[in-house]
């Protein structure tokens, strides 16, 4: 890997009794850029992430994070090497307030998982980190809500709030504008431009608009294979991704 790259695949592959829903796939992620990673439903994204976090064991192939290679670590490992996925699998309970919620993050990135439960005094200790997070994705009035009763579009931002308290360097993102209003996509577009400063951002998104505004690269799977890559300017334009898109009903 070249130090330039932060995450790479190399003949990633994934069969489910005999289907194959991701098929030696390539993928090179920049480090420091926002890559998008979209396609047809069908075309093995999801797939993809959950064999990058290890929620699915490749079938074949290597992952290589940071230079290591990471195929057959945990969940978990993963995660505390730096590379996290929001969303899908949310770091957010319910019934707790927002800050409660960024401070149990904070806590479980010291390794120290379950003593929030128990030290009031370690919990209050983290209050001006929380309220940072809380003040970045936009929260500071909502800060004592329960997490259950937030709009939706906030809820999204509860969860990179949580994901950022785990100080990542590298995020997956599984669709983060999904059943959102106008207002709100804008409102997640401009907090992951602002969050991508930093770190690395690779994301699955169906709302092209979102990828055309935010990504410097972008991956286009169809069935379970990379179809083209690059930005969205030479992605938009490329016939056998019209075809993919309009061939299968989407527009």
């Amino acid at each position: 890997m070249t130090p330039d790259t932060i995450l790479e695949t190399r003949g990633l592959t994934k069969e489910f009794k005999g289907f194959v829903a991701v098929n030696d796939v390539n993928l090179k992620v920049r480090r420091g850029s926002i890559h998008a990673l979209i396609g047809p439903n069908g075309a093995g994204k999801t797939t993809c992430f959950n064999l990058l976090t290890h929620f699915l064991e490749p079938t074949r192939g290597q992952i290589f994070y940071n230079g290591r290679e990471i195929t057959g670590s945990s969940p978990a490992s993963i995660a505390r090497m730096g590379l996290v996925r929001s969303f899908q699998i949310s770091a957010v309970f319910p019934h707790r307030t927002v800050l409660e919620n960024v401070r149990i993050a904070l806590q479980g990135r010291r390794g120290s998982s379950f003593d929030f439960w128990r030290s009031e005094r370690v919990l209050d200790g983290l209050n001006g980190r929380a309220r940072e997070l809380i003040e970045a994705v936009g929260l500071a009035a909502y800060e004592h809500s329960v997490a259950v009763e937030l709009p939706y579009g906030r809820k999204r931002a509860l969860e990179i709030a949580t994901t950022l308290a785990l100080d990542p360097e590298m995020m997956l993102l599984d669709e983060p504008t999904a059943g959102m209003t106008h207002e709100d996509v804008e409102r997640i577009t401009a907090l992951i431009r602002r969050v991508a400063q930093d770190r690395t951002v690779l994301m699955v998104e169906h709302n092209l608009s979102v990828v055309a505004n935010l990504s410097h690269t972008i991956t286009v799977l169809q069935r379970g294979e990379i179809l083209a890559e690059g930005d969205y300017a030479g992605v938009s334009n490329n016939p056998q991704v019209i075809e993919a898109y309009l061939g299968s009903g989407h527009g």
